[in-house]
């Protein structure tokens, strides 16, 4: 559920401190994509952002997109389990998730961040229609 100023009912005030605690030790590929594409993009994107249980590497609420930035923990078994549920409830509240993997930032950086433009400026479209 999700209310007109973008915050979700379901708070847990426990993530703020984590979320926090997240921000200040982002991974070398999170800082890179925050930095040096995300902080200055001309709609707000946030950093590290409770939703439900789960705290997002970033999301765009105008959008209503989730991006995440997987490293080698995301490809194992379990892994690949837990964002699949994740993803799954993530997308009750009509939000999107795309997901990049740390290899994408460092090999292709200028095209991930054409595939988040391009996806922010489709499902504003979808939104505003």
């Amino acid at each position: 559920w999700e209310l007109p100023s973008g915050r979700f009912t379901v708070f847990n005030s426990s993530h703020v401190e984590i979320a926090r605690k997240l921000r200040r030790e982002m991974t070398p590929q999170e800082r890179h994509l925050w930095y040096d594409f995300m902080r200055n993009y001309p709609i707000k994107i946030y950093r590290q952002r409770p939703i439900d249980r789960f705290i997002v590497d970033f999301y765009c609420s105008k959008a209503h997109l989730v991006i995440e930035i997987d490293g080698s923990q995301h490809y194992t078994t379990e892994g690949l389990a837990y964002d699949s549920i994740r993803t799954e409830i993530l997308e009750k509240y009509r939000l999107s998730v795309i997901r990049f993997a740390n290899s994408e930032i460092e090999k292709n950086f200028q095209g991930v961040c054409h595939l988040i433009d391009k996806e922010i400026k489709e499902r504003l479209a979808q939104w505003e229609s």
